[in-house]
């Protein structure tokens, strides 16, 4: 049976010591780098199950390793360690497809948990991760949305959006779940960043037979159009 295989990306040689030792008792087949420029190298021939990857690195940082990686690989899960709490941060590290995050220092079993937790998510078939509705096709592992002859690239947290939406049609998604599957909490702060996103997807569906609808308090509703 073949091991799922993880590409670490840490130039912190005690801590990529310890949680590759971590994973090859978890079973994982474990490739390392101790920098983006040799992580990207290593993503070439390894072609890993996930890439768990830092962020601040020498020579090429964690950010512009997964924007190549994901420009070749769109459906590769990520995930990032990264001793840097700034909200900008996260969002950026959302934005260019990071699927998950985890923060410096962290416990050793909680990282273990969400490999597993993303690798299991990545399992879904190409054909279940697509889902067509009154002829608007998303694809969630692609991060594309075809509306009639436009097909478009979706940023990841765009994705995310539109794959409880599409889970959930006709059905009211409260804005909480949305903030916790791209944040990891429902801070007010994060409510009028959802709004943003969700204004940008409404213009996306905006020559489609679906519309995202407000339910006030609430959250959203993906429907058709009256």
């Amino acid at each position: 049976m073949k091991k799922d295989s993880v590409l670490l990306v840490e130039d912190d040689s005690t801590l990529s010591f310890i949680v590759e030792d971590a994973l090859v008792r978890e079973g994982f087949e474990v490739t390392t780098a101790s920098n983006g420029e040799t992580g990207l190298q290593k993503f070439e021939y390894s072609r890993p199950d996930i890439v768990v990857a830092d962020v601040m690195m020498p020579r090429m940082d964690g950010f512009e390793m997964v924007r190549q990686i994901k420009l070749k690989s769109p459906g590769i899960p990520v995930l990032f360690l990264t001793a840097r709490t700034a909200l900008a941060d996260v969002l950026h590290g959302f934005e260019i497809g990071a699927n998950d995050y985890i923060r410096k220092p962290f416990q050793i079993a909680e990282l273990v948990a969400r490999i597993k937790v993303l690798l299991k998510h990545a399992g879904t078939s190409a054909e279940d991760s697509v889902i067509d509705i009154a002829g608007c096709r998303f694809d969630f592992a692609a991060q594309r949305l075809t509306t009639g002859d436009t097909d478009r690239e979706l940023s990841h947290i765009e994705a995310i959006i539109l794959d409880e939406l599409f889970h959930h049609v006709n059905e009211v998604v409260e804005a909480r779940t949305l903030m916790y599957r791209i944040w990891q909490n429902d801070d007010y702060n994060n409510l009028n960043r959802l709004h943003g996103f969700i204004y940008k997807i409404r213009k996306y569906l905006s020559t489609s037979p679906l519309d995202i609808l407000n339910v006030r308090g609430i959250g959203y509703k993906l429907a058709k159009r009256n």
